[in-house]
């Protein structure tokens, strides 16, 4: 069995691009899947020096007050190490992530979790596995410097060991809808989704 954690961000439901095409994506995975949602849109906490304490804090040495603090962060970390594969919807809003994704980031970059510092600089410790970034935007040419939400969401995973990263592009939405949605569905349909089944 294959585990899909599908991480959306959009503030949209119905009418959001990077749903749609998420959707698109994880229908076309072979065998028998599991997909674990996790929808950010319906709320994720903010870090806080709460929060912070408590991450600082060695696992032997926290109260039932660290415990409790951590615990959505705990819960966001296991799923992304649990699944076999990983496919995020991702908007550009005002050229970067929405806020939602990056206060999950804060809660999953976590110093001896999730990365570790080195010698040689820091190392990711979540084991690779396939990642799929859906990115839609307005008006913001996806990859282009001005695109802050798909270039810093693969340099914030490639942080935490995850590389294996493939980036579909629905961009400039605003400026010709039909064509650049018939593109990225394109490229979706013709994405390899061969390798998201475990061996």
């Amino acid at each position: 069995m294959t585990t899909i954690l599908r991480i959306d961000s959009s503030a949209r439901r119905g009418d959001s691009v990077s749903r749609q095409l998420a959707s698109r994506l994880i229908d076309r995975i072979p065998g028998d899947v599991t997909v674990k949602s996790r929808d950010l849109a319906a709320g994720v906490p903010l870090l806080s020096e709460a929060t912070l304490a408590a991450m600082w804090t060695p696992a032997d040495q926290r109260t039932d007050e660290h415990t409790a603090e951590l615990a959505v962060a705990d819960e966001y970390i296991a799923e992304l190490m649990d699944a076999d594969a990983v496919v995020i919807g991702l908007p550009i809003y005002n050229f970067g992530p929405p806020a939602a994704m990056k206060a999950w980031a804060d809660l999953v970059a976590r110093a001896g979790t999730t990365f570790r510092y080195t010698e040689t600089g820091p190392q990711g410790l979540i084991d690779d596995k396939p990642v799929y970034i859906v990115v839609a935007s307005g008006g913001v040419p996806v990859g282009s410097p001005a695109d802050l939400s798909s270039t810093w969401l693969t340099t914030f995973l490639g942080f935490l060991g995850l590389t294996n990263v493939t980036v579909i592009a629905a961009g400039q939405l605003n400026v010709d809808p039909e064509a650049a949605l018939a593109a990225a569905q394109a490229i979706v349909d013709a994405t390899d989704v061969g390798e998201l089944t475990p061996a």
